[in-house]
């Protein structure tokens, strides 16, 4: 039986809590045997308070899963990948496409693997629905992808500076998944970034983008959405329409119910991590980043009134 691999995860906040953890315990490839993290713990695993002190104490450690804002992670992983360890980003994989292909490079040159996550093509509904898009003539596609930050990103104020992404750390989800399902690849041709007053991130985005066979997609993106909460793809096709609904956990093909599923994005994430240390190879797809730094090159930025965490406060 090949053993475990050993686990070291750094930051132990919402993300970690809610989906690293419990899909590392139900991975038998994989023991989580230390974390680093500067007031955050995990009962009956080693704590450390920086990556680099968890890396000096217990070189054993196979591979590191980072969980930190992405603006503070490169040197993180620049230090654990030459130090011969498999790394593990969340998403977004970088504060910028420089930093994240550098380290492409880096794990390249060590050896080991690299895999620059992207959870939402992993949800149930987003294979299917690329199986079924390979060959069609996509003819439009419109995303939806609304909710409220309140509500899932209380109190995170690294999300509103620069490289936090503001309304695209969630809109680069939707991304991940129309460039992993699309049979040709689309291009940014306009759009506008809402930027409250108080912040240096957007908290919505209108976005337009050409195919290269003249497909037309349009993205909406918006943190100020109550109530229900809209994560939806529509896919009109030469052979009928695709709907992915719930950020990818339910499909529809011409209103026909396919694939309705729970989540299980991070449990597919680790399997897919096993697999890459196993063979000795990166996952390494830029592609998502690529359209949001776009985003941010081409859009036009329209300042909007400020944000504040808690409504009705004067301040943040």
């Amino acid at each position: 039986m090949t053993a475990p691999i050993r686990l070291g995860l750094v930051g132990v906040g919402k993300i970690a809590r809610d989906q690293h953890i419990p899909s590392i315990g139900r991975n038998l490839a994989f023991e989580l045997v230390a974390t680093a993290s500067r007031s955050a713990s995990v009962d009956g695993v080693a704590r450390f308070a920086t990556p680099a002190e968890m890396l000096d104490a217990m070189p054993q450690i196979d591979a590191v899963a980072l969980c930190v804002p992405p603006q503070v992670r490169h040197g993180m992983a620049a230090d654990a990948l030459r130090r011969g360890k498999h790394v593990l980003l969340e998403k977004p994989p970088g504060a910028t496409l420089s930093e994240v292909a550098h380290l492409a490079d880096l794990a390249e040159t060590q050896g080991v693997s690299l895999f620059a996550t992207w959870h939402s093509r992993f949800a149930p509904g987003v294979a299917p629905a690329r199986k079924w898009l390979a060959g069609r003539q996509v003819r439009s596609v419109r995303v939806e992808w609304k909710e409220d930050v309140r509500h899932w990103h209380p109190g995170q104020a690294w999300i509103w500076e620069p490289g936090g992404l503001g309304v695209f750390d969630p809109g680069i989800n939707a991304l991940s998944i129309v460039t992993d399902i699309l049979p040709e690849p689309v291009f940014l041709t306009g759009g506008e970034l809402s930027i409250p007053e108080n912040r240096a991130a957007p908290i919505a985005a209108s976005l337009q983008f050409a195919g290269v066979s003249g497909a037309v997609m349009t993205a909406e993106f918006d943190w100020r959405q109550t109530g229900p909460q809209t994560w939806d793809i529509h896919v009109g096709t030469d052979a009928g329409d695709l709907l992915l609904s719930s950020g990818g956990a339910r499909l529809w093909i011409d209103g026909e119910s396919v694939v309705d599923q729970a989540e299980a994005e991070y449990d597919g994430i680790y399997a897919r991590f096993a697999e890459l240390v196993a063979s000795g190879g990166s996952d390494v797809d830029l592609a998502p980043l690529r359209h949001v730094a776009d985003a941010f090159m081409l859009g036009r930025h329209v300042t909007v009134e400020p944000f504040h965490d808690q409504p009705n406060r004067d301040t943040a």
